[in-house]
């Protein structure tokens, strides 16, 4: 792809440079901006992704042995994931069966290999998976479906020769129910989005089936028309997320991703090649990583994390010696958190068995950390120095501050005075852990 080359050169050149001062990042800067706009991206975005690249780099403090180029890379690679967006959650079905997707999408977008690429993809993740052909409008989309998902074992409901979508689609979710599916995918005909009647269409299909989600499916090189077909869309029904296909050959994939970013919505899949295999889970970072060629860049940027989150000695000694305040341990479990996904920070602990907390024990600790850093926030300075001041009076008016639960208050209080207690025990014990352990 064009824009990753572009960028790849900018950056090789910044690297084999003498030095990393005001000129040298004012030209990465030029470089990256050439890259992205042969990419189709906005100029508008363009220009606020420079302005926050050039002032962090000369601003920003440089970490204790980190070296002023590892931190500029780092901010280029912070910046670009931020502009694609975070990286949406896992897909689940929330323990709704079946699941009903809706795909929706304009003529030519890839919609019905699609549907086939996303219920192969969910089958193998375990899900059991049929799709309903509610597309009309094609004579061949049935057919086409038929020969991508019998080879596979994946069933398919149709009415060939029907012109009734809605009721196809209807019947299709009631028929495939049957057969006690964990996921329904339905491919809709493409729509264009000055077609009013086939929008309605669609309106009616969605009102009739209530989708669980509606996912829209994206042309990636259509650059930044992405934008307008994402917005026409999304005024004639929700969507939930969105799949951009051909991101494989397009030259202004990076232009359809920046553009359905900056409306709001989240990239949740990305076809990357012709066959049904050709299909993944969309990771901003892993995708920019591969546009600036350096696929352990996740590493360096972990390295420089960690030296901007050194503890000072005092702040130890207070940790060790049970005086450190609520406000302390909130903000290292924060802290803690910045360093990525809490499973790959665990794995990193020399305790046996960390990282092999059940999933669903670490979702509870991030949901935890979350709440806590709300409550954190609508407390006044004298009950964050203070906590054993809070009462249930003072406990119902912090919940209802930070949007969170009496018994959420509650918990944070509890999880403190353990916290204490446990920092005392260690240090009656004189246990000496590692300096680096405890600043994690």
């Amino acid at each position: 792809m064009a824009i990753g080359k572009a960028i790849k050169d900018a950056i090789s050149k910044f690297l084999a440079g003498p030095g990393a001062d005001q000129r040298a990042v004012e030209e990465l800067v030029r470089g990256i901006q050439r890259g992205l706009i042969m990419g189709d991206v906005r100029v508008e975005l363009v220009q606020e992704l420079s302005d926050k690249i050039r002032r962090r780099a000369l601003e920003e403090k440089l970490p204790q042995g980190i070296s002023r180029k590892e931190q500029i890379i780092k901010i280029v690679y912070e910046e670009l994931t931020a502009l694609l967006g975070e990286r949406p959650p896992k897909f689940t079905t929330g323990g709704k069966h079946p699941y009903v997707i809706m795909l929706l999408g304009i003529q030519g977008s890839g919609k019905t290999t699609t549907a086939a690429k996303l219920a192969n993809y969910l089958k193998k993740n375990g899900y059991r998976v049929g799709v309903v052909c509610a597309d009309t409008y094609r004579p061949g989309a049935y057919e086409q479906l038929r020969q991508l998902l019998e080879p596979r074992q994946i069933p398919l409901y149709g009415e060939p020769g029907s012109d009734d979508a809605v009721g196809i689609a209807r019947r299709g979710v009631e028929e495939l129910k049957k057969q006690n599916l964990d996921v329904i995918i339905i491919d809709t005909a493409g729509r264009h989005k000055e077609q009013e009647s086939l929008m309605r269409e669609m309106r009616e299909m969605e009102r009739a089936i209530k989708p669980d989600e509606a996912m829209l499916v994206i042309d990636g090189t259509i650059g930044q028309q992405a934008s307008a077909h994402a917005e026409a869309f999304h005024k004639a029904t929700r969507f939930g997320s969105i799949i951009i296909t051909k991101l494989d050959t397009s030259a202004k994939g990076g232009g359809a991703l920046s553009a359905v970013a900056a409306t709001g919505a989240k990239v949740k899949f990305i076809g990357v090649g012709e066959s049904v295999e050709d299909f993944e889970s969309f990771n901003p970072s892993s995708y920019i990583a591969s546009l600036l060629g350096m696929p352990d860049i996740e590493s360096l940027v972990e390295r420089v994390k960690l030296a901007e989150l050194e503890t000072s000695e005092e702040r130890i000694k207070a940790l060790m010696s049970g005086r450190f305040t609520l406000e302390d341990m909130v903000n290292q479990l924060r802290d803690m958190r910045k360093l990525g996904p809490l499973r790959k920070i665990l794995s990193k602990l020399p305790i046996p068995g960390m990282a092999d907390l059940p999933e669903e024990e670490l979702e509870k600790a991030e949901e935890r950390i979350k709440k806590w850093t709300a409550i954190l926030q609508s407390m006044t300075q004298e009950e964050k120095a203070n906590p054993s001041i809070i009462d249930d009076s003072r406990a119902r008016r912090i919940a209802r501050g930070s949007g969170t639960l009496e018994r959420d208050v509650k918990e944070l209080l509890k999880n403190y005075q353990m916290s204490k207690k446990m920092m005392k025990s260690l240090k009656r014990a004189q246990w000496k852990l590692p300096k680096q352990l405890l600043q994690k």
